[in-house]
């Protein structure tokens, strides 16, 4: 019997194994997200859906974001007061209480809340109708699943979330502009000078931009384990957690990215910092 002369495939490195299904994920939701990325421009467009996936996440998360944003405020006074306390810089809580919540706390609270109502109703649906074949009855009539499904979530928070955010900002300086002003006694005065002059457009700015994309980004993901769902409800269930724990992991990767660009270029002294 003749020889075999092909050689068996090298195994594999042993510390690759924890690696393979998550870089497999990760670019299968790269893949996703850039083909539901681009159907949003092709027609027709599911302008219609797009407004009622507005109203679902704008609308619908109107109470609990405002809700969420006024304790923030409150308890983000109560800390930054009795903080700046301890060294007599208390002129500067109102300052530095908006540039926390406009840079950081405004778009990721908002995020999270978007991720627990919306991501998990996305990945719920999505899911559900994965399953239940109702997808591929949609490529059976020749209709774009991502166009149709996915394309109006995706855009609807990237719109949402920035309103969201600005909803939660004003709440939320609202909030701690009550227990500073009313219940610390510091001068309303400074507190509102403070943040005229030492707080920029682009520390606003910079908040809603990291809200669209973590807004969008989460939106993906939800979608993603969704659409990939399998195993009855089984699988909606570990598909919905699975879109939950993702956009948490997600947000605060983005936030770190998203900041650390942001943050690279020269800084300039805000203008009153010394006087």
């Amino acid at each position: 019997m003749a020889e075999q002369t092909a050689a068996a495939p090298k195994p594999r490195p042993s510390w690759l194994k924890p690696l393979e299904h998550p870089l497999v994920v990760l670019g299968e939701l790269s893949m996703f997200a850039g083909q539901s990325a681009t159907s949003i421009f092709r027609r027709p467009y599911r302008v219609g859906l797009l407004m009622v996936q507005l109203e679902f996440m704008a609308y619908g998360s109107m109470f609990v974001v405002g809700l969420t944003g006024l304790f923030t405020g409150m308890v983000l006074a109560l800390q930054t007061v009795y903080a700046f306390g301890l060294f007599n810089a208390q002129s500067l809580v109102g300052a530095t209480v908006e540039i926390s919540l406009a840079r950081e706390l405004a778009p990721i609270f908002t995020c999270i809340v978007l991720v627990a109502r919306v991501g998990s109703a996305a990945a719920t649906e999505l899911g559900t109708m994965r399953v239940t074949e109702q997808i591929d009855a949609l490529e059976t009539m020749a209709v774009d699943p991502l166009n149709y499904l996915v394309a109006p979530r995706i855009v609807a928070a990237a719109i949402a979330a920035p309103l969201l955010t600005m909803l939660f900002n004003a709440i939320a300086l609202f909030g701690a502009y009550g227990v500073a002003v009313w219940a610390k006694d510091l001068s309303p005065g400074t507190f509102l000078n403070r943040i005229q002059t030492l707080v920029d457009v682009k520390d606003i700015t910079n908040g809603l931009g990291k809200a669209a994309v973590i807004g969008f980004v989460v939106t993906v993901i939800a979608c993603y384990r969704g659409y990939r769902a399998e195993g009855g409800a089984r699988g909606v269930g570990i598909a919905t957690t699975q879109a939950v724990v993702g956009g948490l992991v997600a947000i605060f990767a983005i936030d770190y990215i998203y900041t650390a660009i942001s943050l690279s270029g020269p800084q300039q002294p805000a203008g009153g910092l010394g006087g």
